[in-house]
């Protein structure tokens, strides 16, 4: 990132694999990732360029800009593996697909929710019980997830990358299946 020959700091790269130095991968240390991203939060800092010529500077708010936006996704593997995979997660308020085995929990669910609102302060152990079925099931996806990261950087297989595409599917609907019921038990 900085020219070889007079040390000027050059327009950052947009990827977040690149801003790093590291190869594309889905399953990477998480403790190189941190190391690099301490160690460049260092080299990259604006108050390091503020008397150097006005495009340095911009290039350091970008840089930090793109390389801490690089470390929230690349630190998450969920993120990083929809960011690998071109995925575009579902936007706020939007919902995948119901996986059909989840059907049963989210009647259930949803019945516990309409009570609660009704008054019914019985229906908040429901929830509670349903809450932790879902936190055990996105740890369960979670898994899985690195069982096949690593499956796929070793064999770059299609049908290992649809696997992972459907399993970061269930665990975003799972995701906004806590975040529900987190909203209902802190009312």
């Amino acid at each position: 990132m900085f020219c070889p020959h007079c040390n000027a700091l050059l327009c950052p790269p947009g990827g977040y694999f690149e801003i790093f130095g590291m190869e594309p991968r889905l399953e990477i240390a998480r403790e190189d990732l941190e190391r690099r991203f301490y160690q460049l939060s260092r080299q990259l800092h604006p108050d390091r360029f503020a008397r150097r010529p006005a495009v340095e500077r911009q290039y350091s708010l970008d840089a930090a800009a793109i390389l801490n936006d690089a470390y929230r996704v690349l630190r998450d593997p969920a993120r990083r593996a929809e960011y690998l995979l071109n995925e575009v997660p579902a936007a706020a308020g939007d919902r995948p697909p119901v996986p059909a085995e989840l059907l049963e929990e989210i009647f259930e669910m949803n019945m516990a929710i309409e009570s609660l609102r009704g008054g019914d302060q019985g229906a908040r152990p429901q929830l509670a019980a349903a809450q932790e079925r879902f936190l055990s099931m996105r740890r369960e996806a979670g898994q899985a997830l690195e069982e096949l990261f690593d499956e796929f950087d070793r064999t770059h297989d299609d049908a290992v990358c649809s696997r992972i595409r459907l399993l970061l599917g269930r665990r975003r609907f799972i995701e906004n299946l806590i975040r529900d019921v987190e909203k209902e038990l802190a009312r």
